[in-house]
């Protein structure tokens, strides 16, 4: 029987998105490695200590060794480096700008911008109610329109259309692979939910705030959420 075939579950060997190991490559296949020392054991392509289990992308296990915070097992090593935050910056606002023009053209039938007329009397309107309907179904499919697009976009390649051109992609943090349609659903709800319902200005601002002070992944509430970093994927 042929040894040829992938282990089930294992990602493809072609497979872009998995992680990728060190300079060099792993060592060679059965017996100890050059200079001596312990084979690999089964199921560690890189000689080292197994990667933390499926599900605990932040470690676990015995207390790490001194001077190694990752205990041999950092989620981000074989993974290209994250991404810059200018880049994500810039990337998030081509998102917004590309799922706010068509939004802009649809709202027209909805009249949600009466609430902002000089008319006192049309402001009292919408406070009451009367325009209150077609409003509450425009916030609906504003919702929808940027949680559908961010997750589609994700979950299909890793990216966004801001983030292709940015040149950076969200990846698993314990693999390094493309978020599943689960993944990318609750991390798009978190990223967007709150900030169309009630936190336009103060949403985008703590995350982008959480992402400054978060070490080592600069991880978002999306992304803690959904377990994901964002690397580069310039090549």
């Amino acid at each position: 029987m042929s040894n040829d075939q992938p282990t089930p579950g294992q990602p493809p060997d072609d497979d872009p998105f998995r992680k990728q190991p060190p300079p060099g490559g792993p060592p060679p296949p059965g017996g100890p490695p050059p200079g001596g020392g312990q084979p690999p054991r089964y199921g560690d392509p890189y000689g080292g200590a197994n990667p933390p289990p499926p599900g605990d992308p932040y470690g676990g296990g015995a207390p790490p060794p001194p001077g190694d915070p990752y205990g041999g097992n950092d989620p981000l090593r074989g993974m290209p480096p994250l991404a810059a935050m200018g880049k994500r910056i810039l990337a998030r606002i081509v998102d917004w700008i590309i799922v706010a023009i068509p939004l802009a053209l649809i709202s027209i039938p909805f009249n949600v911008f009466h609430r902002w007329s000089d008319s006192s009397d049309n402001w009292d309107d919408a406070v009451n109610g009367v325009n209150g309907g077609g409003q509450w179904v425009f916030r609906i499919i504003t919702i929808v329109a940027y949680v559908g697009y961010d997750m589609v976009m994700t979950q299909r390649g890793g990216q966004t259309l801001g983030k292709r051109l940015c040149k950076i992609r969200v990846a698993m943090l314990n693999d390094g692979k493309v978020p599943d349609s689960r993944a990318s659903l609750l991390r798009a709800l978190v990223l967007w939910v709150p900030a169309l319902v009630c936190c336009a200005c103060f949403w985008p601002l703590l995350i982008l705030i959480l992402i400054l002070l978060d070490r080592p992944y600069r991880q978002g509430l999306h992304d803690k959420a959904a377990k994901t970093v964002v690397v580069s994927a310039a090549q």
